[in-house]
């Protein structure tokens, strides 16, 4: 790995920070509830005029001879689209007093409702972009304890379904990615998306990195990787950064990087591959442990206030180790022996059953 790859990837950097928060409008994506096109709801909003001009123009056509001339169907349109659209030539007038009640009645409301149409469809395609930039400014000023995923590839898209199956929210999840057909995938799934390369600060400053919770670095290349845990540890001291490389040479850089945890995608995938060719049951055992939503999970609770001095082996749930002012201790190992107050439980949990104890 060369240090000048890593700062040439520095290098050509815009600063997103510094510009208007409308011209963010192709940079973050907020879902909301679907919402039809400009031109289809111009072209649905049109075909209702059409049909409210039918329909005064059959009114009129009941009435025909309450006007200046007797009217015919193709007269009785004329009237009602000049009427509705306010052009009122005056060729064509009521004249008898039921013609009348029925323009005030009828035809009047009719022409307000028809202009509020189309004057309805023309400020809201014009006030679209006007509501999405307010969108992301509340966003921004109010985003906190949020997730980020930089890298939305097969290693993102995983990580985030199980955090979704783990009880996260969509909309606490923002994906950074540079590819637009990945962040349109993202969006389907009600996430919060940023266009634009992890590596650059700027943008990670639009995702509010130095108020997220925890970030999860997996990019394509190890490389990457090690720019952006060092980018992300820079601005956001506390979060927890959890990051995957393809080799485990690297994995040593991230560690100094800044990163909490690394996983090393290749050598985890060769030690399944390995242990499926001599026992396949266990592989299928661990692959029901790392999907929270189905079978079994391993998960983390508070200690209850009757298990603190209890020997967790002994304890109802399954533990693995107990977690104690940050660090973790395998159940076989002498620290974790005895339960103490503030301490934590890695368990064995079943998926579907009544969660009692709650973190």
């Amino acid at each position: 790995m060369k240090l000048r790859s890593l700062l040439s990837l520095r290098a050509d950097a815009t600063n997103l920070t510094e510009i208007p928060v409308h011209s963010l409008l192709d940079v973050v994506n907020i879902p909301t509830a679907a919402r039809a096109t400009p031109w289809s709801l111009i072209a649905r909003r049109f075909f209702y005029a059409l049909l409210l001009i039918v329909a005064v123009a059959f009114v009129a056509y009941l009435d025909r001879d309450g006007y200046s001339e007797p009217l015919t169907f193709i007269d009785a349109l004329y009237y009602s689209a000049v009427t509705l659209s306010t052009t009122g030539y005056g060729d064509i007038t009521p004249v008898t007093q039921s013609a009348r009640l029925i323009n005030i009645f009828l035809i009047t409301p009719a022409r307000v409702a028809f202009l509020m149409l189309l004057v309805g469809t023309t400020l809201s395609v014009l006030t679209e972009d006007s509501r999405k930039t307010l969108q992301i400014q509340q966003w921004r000023n109010s985003v906190r304890n949020h997730t980020i995923v930089i890298g939305y590839g097969t290693k993102g898209r995983s990580a985030i379904d199980a955090l979704i199956a783990g009880g996260a929210s969509p909309s606490s999840i923002v994906v950074i990615d540079p590819d637009p057909a990945a962040l349109t995938v993202a969006e389907k799934r009600g996430l919060i998306t940023v266009h634009g390369n992890g590596t650059k600060s700027d943008v990670l400053r639009v995702a509010a990195i130095s108020r997220a919770r925890s970030v999860i670095v997996a990019p394509s290349s190890d490389d990457t990787a090690v720019l952006i845990t060092l980018s992300v540890r820079e601005m956001a001291p506390s979060a927890m950064i959890v990051a995957s490389v393809r080799e485990g040479e690297n994995q040593h850089l991230l560690m100094q990087s800044g990163a909490d945890s690394v996983i090393v995608s290749s050598e985890t995938a060769g030690r399944l591959l390995g242990i499926a060719t001599v026992t396949p049951p266990v592989v299928e055992m661990m692959e029901d442990l790392l999907s929270p939503d189905e079978g079994f999970a391993v998960s983390e609770r508070q200690i209850a206030d009757d298990e603190v001095g209890a020997n967790p082996r002994h304890l109802a749930d399954i533990v693995l180790g107990v977690v104690r002012s940050g660090e973790l201790y395998r159940i076989d190992s002498p620290e974790a022996e005895t339960v103490e107050p503030g301490d934590r439980l890695l368990y064995v949990r079943m998926n579907g059953s009544d969660a009692a104890r709650q973190e």
